[in-house]
């Protein structure tokens, strides 16, 4: 790998090919970063929208149907498809909510806890070593340039008052 902390850094870092270098860098991480997952996922004949759901349940338990949507920002209907078959399939559990009987408060069983598992290990393992590489000053301007990217409403859920960095942001009931 080469050695990022000599390279030169352009003062003119908006120019149209940084920015460009930008978008590729993006695509290439998103690749890689996803490929193990997505061998993963083959196995069970799940995508890439069958990991997200996988992946927020686990960071979320007990999230409502209309919480996972506003994070996912699909249709209900591509929701319900996936979801279907993740709740048929053992991998989700589905309960009634105790205040609001229309809502469906989501969580994984132990198979889909397992999944998830199998899912995130590699990406946590390549995040940590890019962090490791990088060092904590980069880290922090990663996480900027990340944040600067999303848009103000999920900005919101990565606050300091968020203890797990991300997590849902309930709102006040």
């Amino acid at each position: 790998m080469a050695d990022i902390s000599t390279r030169k850094v352009n003062p003119l870092f908006l120019r149209e090919e940084e920015l460009r270098q930008g978008i590729e860098l993006l695509f290439y991480a998103y690749r890689d970063f996803t490929a193990e997952a997505d061998q993963i996922l083959d196995h069970y004949k799940f995508g890439r929208a069958h990991h997200r759901v996988i992946y927020f349940v686990s960071r979320n338990p007990g999230i409502t149907v209309s919480d996972l949507l506003a994070i996912l920002k699909i249709t209900k209907q591509s929701l319900s498809r996936v979801l279907g078959q993740l709740v048929r399939e053992g991998f989700i559990d589905q309960k009634t909510g105790t205040r609001d009987r229309r809502q469906r408060l989501l969580q994984l069983t132990p198979r889909g806890a397992e999944l998830e598992r199998k899912l995130s290990e590699n990406q946590r393992a390549l995040i940590a070593a890019a962090y490791r590489e990088a060092g904590a000053e980069a880290v922090e301007g990663f996480r900027k340039v990340m944040l600067g990217i999303l848009g103000e409403e999920d900005r919101e859920r990565f606050t300091e008052d968020t203890p797990t960095g991300g997590g849902l942001r309930r709102r006040a009931s």
